[in-house]
């Protein structure tokens, strides 16, 4: 990865864990978390400070390309707080998007979080849809060094125009474990399934048209 778009990752790392944080604050200087205890809390329980190492802050490996060879053409690698331990209580997380050419992250949500995006390479075509009832298309066209925002919980995508060029973009998140709903995963895909009727009613299509989607997932 060139400095120019390192510098860009520490800069969408401050923008998350400031202006845009939605985890709670910590309350002391940092909780490692320890994913090996059985206890359940909002978030994950503390490591002794006596045991935290620099491994606990660290990961290797953004600048490899993720593997594209899949039915949607892209490939997101996540940096969260199960890769990066360090980030429990923080409120900030990364992510690197690959896109193959014609690539795409499909419709989806982050139920936790808001998202920070910039093009490292490639362009994308970028979009969220406002909730209802206006459900209007906000949407840009983005290029090589360009941000865009996606604000929290609405559903958006990512796309790679290009077919034949790749697309590289690094995302940051404002939560350390921001979620993911990819919305015909969810309604299609479900298990167990969601009944017929009810859908084709939701969506005014034949029962068979929600079986044949139903079986894809």
């Amino acid at each position: 990865m060139e400095a120019s778009a390192l510098f860009m990752v520490v800069l969408l790392a401050m923008a998350s864990s400031g202006a845009l944080a939605s985890d709670p604050s910590p309350l002391q200087d940092f909780c490692v978390a320890d994913k090996t205890s059985p206890v359940l809390v909002n978030g994950l329980v503390c490591k002794n400070p006596k045991d935290v190492v620099a491994e606990d802050f660290f990961f290797q490996g953004l600048n490899k390309a993720g593997n594209t060879n899949n039915k949607q053409g892209s490939s997101v690698t996540p940096v969260n707080v199960m890769q990066i331990p360090g980030l429990n209580t923080l409120g900030i997380s990364l992510a690197r998007l690959d896109f193959a050419p014609s690539g795409l992250v499909p419709p989806h949500t982050h139920p936790r979080a808001t998202e920070i995006l910039t093009v490292i390479e490639g362009t994308l075509h970028v979009g969220f849809v406002t909730s209802n009832t206006q459900n209007r298309l906000i949407f840009k066209v983005l290029n090589a060094g360009d941000v865009f925002v996606f604000p929290e919980g609405l559903i958006h995508f990512q796309f790679n125009p290009d077919m034949h060029a790749d697309a590289v973009a690094i995302s940051g998140l404002s939560s350390q474990n921001p979620g993911l709903n990819i919305i015909a995963d969810q309604v299609f895909g479900s298990d167990p399934k969601i009944d017929l009727g009810l859908l084709a009613k939701a969506f005014q299509v034949d029962k068979g048209v929600i079986e044949y989607l139903q079986k894809q997932f």
